[in-house]
């Protein structure tokens, strides 16, 4: 993947623009850290590249959260506890 910097997608909008076309994705940075994944898009594939990219993120998230569960060992509790826990914060929350 290539890297853009933000000083170049600024001074040299085009070569950036190329950038991308070629390598089907450039990563943007600003002062050496990444900013934006930039990614080539059409009006025929906008709609669908942002449906691709949410369901990506979602999915990366639903594993980041599946994750904390098992370290904390949440992912063995029964329905009975989960029922018990809810109750018990219901009835504990502010009002």
């Amino acid at each position: 993947m290539k890297t853009v910097t933000i000083r170049d997608f600024r001074t040299r909008p085009a070569e950036a623009r190329q950038s991308i076309a070629e390598e089907s994705e450039s990563l943007l940075t600003a002062n050496g850290r990444p900013i934006a994944l930039m990614i080539p898009v059409d009006s025929e594939s906008l709609e669908e590249t942002l449906e691709a990219l949410k369901i990506g993120r979602a999915q990366a998230a639903l594993r980041g959260l599946r994750k904390e569960a098992r370290e904390r060992g949440l992912d063995q509790l029964t329905a009975d506890k989960i029922d018990a826990l809810i109750a018990d914060s219901r009835l504990h929350r502010p009002r």
